[in-house]
């Protein structure tokens, strides 16, 4: 079990919440956990957990707080999914790519130096690959992230390995923008791409309906020798 910490923003606007859990010895490395339009809710929670308990230290920011501090909803009730939507909508990537930073800071000092890696999920795959492109986390995982074929002209930028877990059936996700990802990426040695045959949007969720055991299994234990090599 973690507990929330403080950090400040880097635009001096405030200051937001990560739930941080350590590892029972020295970490490893540092791994920034990425949330999805649900907020830091118990599953971004227990991924932190998980990755504390493989010995990293793990941050997951709160970053929609300049819209609703501590939000936490749940992907299967309906309502909630309209309200996360809503909130996606509202969100300033930017300012959330810079709140990533300010974190991969905050876990560099936590660690007295030492590498940080980033892994984010929906929204978070996307930021997380914004991440790998704008900030010095020193390498990134990104899960069914939305949006991303418009983003590949950045890509040149990349400077550290970066890993992208894509479900074919993502219904956020056609199979034309799927294409262009990998017409973008397939040729550059930094980035290592998965394709997940038949499955959908969320597939990794920690748990609830969109949960696909095998494939969450398979993705997260190549996240883990992603990590465990670049880390």
């Amino acid at each position: 079990m973690g507990a929330d910490i403080t950090i400040a923003s880097a635009d001096q606007h405030g200051s937001f919440a990560a739930y941080c859990a350590e590892p029972a010895a020295r970490p490893k490395a540092a791994i920034v956990v990425i949330q999805e339009i649900f907020g830091v809710n118990a599953g971004m929670r227990s991924k932190c957990d998980e990755w504390a308990a493989a010995g990293y230290l793990a941050l997951a920011p709160d970053l929609f707080w300049r819209l609703e501090p501590g939000i936490e909803l749940d992907p299967d009730v309906p309502e909630q999914m309209q309200r996360a939507l809503g909130l996606m909508g509202r969100f300033d990537q930017k300012l959330g790519v810079a709140d990533i930073d300010a974190t991969i800071r905050a876990a560099r000092a936590r660690l007295g130096g030492g590498k940080v890696g980033s892994v984010g999920f929906c929204l978070g795959g996307r930021l997380a690959f914004m991440t790998a492109l704008e900030t010095s986390v020193d390498a990134s995982v990104c899960y069914y992230g939305v949006g991303l074929d418009g983003l590949l002209a950045g890509a040149a930028r990349l400077s550290h390995p970066l890993l992208l877990h894509i479900p074919t059936a993502d219904h956020f996700v056609p199979p034309a923008a799927q294409q262009a990802i990998h017409a973008g990426l397939d040729g550059n040695p930094l980035v290592t791409l998965h394709d997940y045959a038949g499955l959908d949007h969320g597939f990794a969720a920690q748990s609830g309906r969109r949960r696909n055991e095998q494939g969450a299994r398979l993705a997260d234990g190549r996240t883990m020798e992603f990590f465990a090599r670049h880390l």
